[in-house]
């Protein structure tokens, strides 16, 4: 039943609870709250409860802050008040279908309450509710109509909606009400023109936008964004004239910007190459400095003129000494053709430049200095590691570092090609080097800490950025607080390899969490923006935030976990220390002794390590909450914690790796490897609809892809091995693979498979896969057909070599030490440098080990070859 109206003195009291929570003095909300319901006569009133729990939900205590505003509701469920708490309280658990239903239930109390109005518009544009949105800021219109947020409001859930028309009715309508002087500039005003005209161009009314911007266009604060503005629309309108007048006036402001040249060019349509030449030829006249002028025709030319314009650009780079001059011609090397052309050029210059100091010995000009020789070495390293000849980088970069053993950049390129060739430890060493010739540069820090991660050296990588982190803090816990996800995704890659699972979880869980507080950070810019007016920002703002998580960070934490949930499922762990997963039986009595004796140190260094972080994180604590006393800040209720040794043993690993994979297919479908994760997890689930949805989107990518290949066998034979299935699923699944197998069995379609695949190691492997998974008798002609390197296999690298070793160490073909050992040898002669083919030493460490540590995660051996 409703509480009884309070008196004047309890209700100034309870105005003043109002007042304390908008200012954030809780604990005198709090006495005040006490002084009513201490009167008898007030103690079960409800809004005065209900406010209660908010306040103690503003100091932590959620779950009293629950049960006072419970009962404040079910003292007075008339309450606008009592339900207007409950949502706030919902809002800040992050339960915003909650939230929104508690302001709905408010509304119908008091509907025209501007405050529940805009807390529920901004849920509702949180959740992308739009049509929602669009009739609570109509209400909000009606309520306040000399509010410049309520048009504005309104005009963007039409955008949103893409009712373009009515938007640009309401801005337009809106505009009018400003009174600024044509004369003048103002930067809101300025801003509001700009989105209006945003939405015209996507409305695709070309013609309006353009005399738009025209009338506006000396009230508009960005002249550059006006000038981009009509070019464009002149094109669309094509109008070519005025639109090349505009690009040129565009390049003129900024001779280095690619996009402008692609305008000039489309508005005066060069019919042959010489003219498209000369119009980068008139731009270089002018703009002698500038690189992009001469840069861009070296895309389109071939032949001697590229020959021809790669000699000039080339030797003024060299002369001038750029770093980057190969990071600016990497994009060329698709055409064979012109990386001839390149290398022939370079090496005549380095050939040259060792005996006369000169770029041709036929030339007769000043000398060169010597660090043009270092620049062309410089240049020739990263060439031939591009090209995958990894000995003659290494002769370059070494040859360079000999004659300027201070230059960061050389060791740099060196640790970059040991990485290239899968020497992850030397790598890391080399960078090592790099950085300590620079210990103030974070760039070089942050690489070392990266190579180091690759390398499986966590605590190294830990140490090298805490040169850069917050002091007092360990640097693990100051990296995840400042949302450093490139170190937490290699963090957990590291972790993955290392069979630390618990670890690795626990990375790919903080950066799931960054991500769902990026996405709560809107609350913040729905009302900021419109106030400010950056409302071309902020509907940016707004289309990121849907396609979120196509971020790559996302894609490797998601992709991480939900290998590691599968590793989980297939091998659960047990309660013993992880190390018992090692197979004892096959140990002699002195190395069980040594492995037991192993065990006993690590775990008592986890222990110290543990005792150590846990002193640190009370410590933490202990001055979180003297700040939070005394500042008295709103916080939410204490996040759970993230324990590895509980996140390697959840009860349901699969429905763990279908929350990752979730975002992935609704956001990355158009990626081959989310739809066969999904088919890894159905597999396990034995959800055989879900496989054919999984394998039917996949094939529509990439039809031969090896990884399907592998799903659709076990695929297959999984339905082919239940008889049980219900006559209608058996019928769907019976059709469906009739279209991807054409009536051949399983052998067959395998034997095709390897034999329209002959020149690819990737494809061959996951075909012997297969054969050997259908026939175990054929294990000898499964290993020969995944161990082939004859020089015609068009991806014979350490990337794809390392998969194959890997392959045979894992069992994927069985027992096969001898094959493993021959193929380890005859890798090693291909590629010397790889760690993982190098022969095993009587280190703790064997090349198996080494395997195992570096090859799970494939794509950081050879990123670029």
């Amino acid at each position: 039943m409703p509480s009884v109206p309070l008196p004047p003195k309890e209700s100034n009291l309870f105005k003043r609870i109002l007042k304390c929570y908008e200012q954030k003095q809780y604990k005198n909300g709090l006495k005040f709250c006490k002084m009513i319901l201490s009167n008898p006569k007030f103690a079960e009133h409800g809004e005065t409860l209900a406010m209660k729990g908010l306040t103690l939900n503003c100091l932590g205590k959620k779950e009293e802050a629950y049960e006072f505003v419970r009962k404040g509701l079910r003292n007075d469920v008339k309450s606008h008040v009592c339900w207007h708490v409950y949502g706030l309280l919902q809002r800040s658990d992050k339960k915003y279908d909650e939230a929104i239903k508690c302001y709905r239930n408010a509304l119908k109390l008091d509907k025209d309450n501007l405050q529940i109005l805009r807390d529920l518009s901004l849920l509702q544009i949180q959740m992308r509710d739009l049509e929602g949105y669009r009739e609570t800021r109509y209400q909000l219109l009606q309520l306040r109509p000399t509010q410049r947020a309520s048009w504005i409001g309104y005009a963007i859930a039409y955008h949103l909606l893409k009712d373009y028309d009515m938007a640009l009715k309401l801005l337009e309508e809106f505009r009018k009400t400003q009174q600024i002087p044509p004369n003048k500039i103002d930067y809101e005003y300025s801003e509001l023109i700009l989105y209006q005209n945003q939405v015209m161009r996507e409305a695709d009314l070309f013609q309006e936008s353009l005399e738009h911007i025209e009338t506006y266009e000396k009230q508009i604060c960005d002249k550059l964004i006006v000038e981009e503005i009509k070019g464009e629309m002149l094109l669309k309108l094509g109008r070519l004239k005025e639109a090349g007048e505009v690009y040129r006036e565009l390049i003129e402001r900024n001779a280095e910007n690619w996009y402008y040249y692609e305008g000039l060019e489309k508005a005066l349509q060069p019919s042959t190459l010489e003219e498209r030449l000369q119009i980068y030829e008139e731009v270089s006249k002018r703009h002698p400095r500038a690189v992009s002028p001469r840069r861009l025709p070296l895309n389109f030319v071939s032949g001697e003129k590229f020959r021809q314009l790669m000699d000039k650009f080339l030797r003024v780079n060299f002369s001038k000494g750029c770093p980057p001059l190969f990071t600016t011609l990497k994009s060329l090397y698709y055409n064979p053709e012109k990386v001839s052309t390149i290398q022939e050029l370079v090496t005549g210059y380095e050939a040259s430049l060792k005996t006369c100091d000169l770029f041709s010995t036929c030339e007769n000009r000043e000398k060169e200095p010597p660090t043009t020789l270092l620049w062309v070495r410089y240049f020739l390293a990263q060439h031939f590691d591009k090209l995958g000849q990894c000995s003659l980088a290494l002769e370059y970069i070494n040859a360079a570092i000999a004659s300027t053993p201070t230059l960061i950049e050389l060791f740099y390129l060196k640790a970059k090609i040991y990485k290239h060739v899968g020497n992850l430890k030397e790598a890391a060493k080399w960078m090592d080097e790099a950085q300590s010739l620079d210990t103030a540069d974070r760039f070089i820090n942050s690489k070392c800490a990266k190579y180091m991660l690759r390398a499986n050296m966590v605590k190294d990588a830990e140490e090298m950025c805490s040169k850069f982190t917050r002091e007092g803090t360990s640097a693990m816990e100051n990296l995840n607080e400042m949302q450093c996800m490139w170190f937490q995704t290699e963090c957990a890659a590291a972790y993955q390899r290392l069979g630390k699972y618990g670890d690795a979880l626990k990375k790919c869980h903080e950066v799931e969490r960054h991500f769902f507080e990026i996405t709560d950070d809107q609350f913040d810019f729905h009302t900021y923006c419109m106030r400010k007016m950056t409302l071309r920002a902020y509907v940016d703002l707004l289309r990121l935030e849907d396609v979120l998580r196509k971020h790559a960070f996302y894609f490797k934490a998601a992709r991480s976990a939900i290998e590691i949930y599968l590793k989980l499922h297939d091998n659960p762990l047990t309660n013993e220390s992880k190390e018992q997963e090692v197979n004892s039986e096959n140990l002699s009595a002195k190395e069980l002794k040594k492995m037991l004796s192993k065990q006993r140190r690590a775990q008592k260094k986890a222990k110290l390590e543990e005792e150590r972080k846990h002193a640190e994180r009370e410590r933490q604590q202990k001055n979180q909450k003297k700040k939070r006393d005394e500042e008295e800040e709103e916080i939410s209720g204490p996040r759970e914690e993230l324990v590895p040794e509980k996140l390697e043993r959840v009860e349901n690993p699969l429905e763990e790796a279908i929350k990752f994979l979730i975002p992935l297919k609704n956001l990355i479908g158009d990626d081959i490897e989310t739809h066969l994760l999904a088919f890894e997890i159905y597999f396990r689930k034995g959800k055989f609809l879900l496989m054919l949805q999984s394998v039917k989107r996949a094939f529509a990518i990439n039809s031969n892809n090896p990884w399907l290949h592998e799903c659709l066998i076990k695929f297959s034979k999984a339905v082919s091995d239940h008889s049980n299935l219900p006559e209608i699923v058996s019928k769907v699944l019976t059709q469906e693979m009739q279209k991807i197998f054409v009536n051949k069995n399983l052998e067959n379609f395998n034997e095709e498979f390897l034999k329209h695949n002959a020149t690819s190691i990737q494809h061959q492997l996951s075909g012997a896969k297969m054969m050997y998974f259908l026939d175990k008798s054929r294990q000898e002609k499964a290993i020969a057909v995944a161990t082939r390197l004859d020089k015609n296999m068009r991806d014979r690298n350490v990337k794809t070599l390392t998969k194959v070793f890997e392959a045979l160490l894992d069992g994927s073909f069985g027992s096969c030490h001898t094959q493993c050992e021959e193929y380890q040898a005859a890798c090693h002669k291909l590629f010397p440098f790889t760690s993982a083919f190098m022969p095993a030493t009587n280190e703790d460490d064997s090349s198996i080990a080494s395997v195992n540590h570096t090859a799970i995660n494939h794509d950081l051996l050879s990123n670029e070859i």
